[in-house]
């Protein structure tokens, strides 16, 4: 199973970022910024200020992705599906709603909180604003390795039909009750596409041979390994 990544993006601590513009992987501990509208859409959007903290770090990676592999803009829909892979998902959300529910007997429940207290809430949003057509799945993990996501990109890739799978991590910072030293707060997303871009170069080939991973003939360790050599790549 093969896809070419033809774009990387990022909201991370150590910041903002599309992959064709920076040479040092971002994915790192430290505090992270929460993405206003102005520092990833040029024009005004009333829908961005809307959404909550995890679902702006989640839908800002997603379109510095698209638009370092020169896909943002679209007049037809696209056969693009999204996955993803979060450790606490919408945690910090849910608990937000419910601090507006229990007082009152749910009198103040908010409704805007209420409508992103499920963790696929900003696939939705991304397919909206970018005419994706594809399947889309986010779904929780435990391993270091962050590379799931990228797994099951390749196999949607390969048997779901569709022309494109945008792939990554989301996560706000952990509650104090779960957080630990390994943490990495952010969200990165790449672009694996069954060919290569035109007009640009991809970063290279990757494959998924017997589970294992594998870029420009190299084995994958992790994520940050992975978005390391793509950034050192010639592209």
């Amino acid at each position: 199973m093969k896809g070419w990544i033809n774009g990387i993006g990022w909201v991370t601590p150590a910041g903002f970022g599309c992959g064709r513009e920076n040479t040092q992987q971002p994915l790192c501990n430290g505090t992270l910024e929460i993405p206003k509208r102005k520092q990833v859409f040029a024009k005004a959007d009333m829908r961005f200020g809307r959404l909550d903290e995890f679902s702006r770090v989640g839908l800002a990676a997603i379109a510095f992705c698209l638009r370092d592999a020169g896909t943002e803009e679209w007049d037809e829909k696209r056969s693009i599906g999204i996955v993803a892979a979060s450790r606490y998902g919408c945690l910090q959300t849910d608990l937000a709603y419910l601090d507006t529910l229990l007082p009152e007997q749910g009198k103040l429940a908010s409704p805007n909180l209420f409508a992103y207290t499920l963790a696929n809430s900003f696939l939705g949003e991304a397919a909206l604003r970018f005419g994706l057509t594809g399947n889309t799945l986010v779904f929780n993990h435990a391993e270091t390795t962050a590379l799931a996501p990228l797994c099951y990109a390749l196999e949607e890739l390969e048997w779901g039909g569709q022309q494109a799978i945008i792939a990554g991590i989301c996560d706000l910072p952990a509650p104090a009750e779960f957080s630990s030293e390994n943490e990495t707060p952010g969200s990165l997303f790449v672009l694996l596409s069954k060919k290569p871009p035109v007009g640009q170069s991809a970063y290279g080939a990757l494959e998924l041979r017997a589970g294992k991973l594998i870029f420009s003939g190299e084995p994958v360790t992790d994520l940050s390994a992975l978005i390391a050599a793509c950034l050192t790549a010639e592209k």
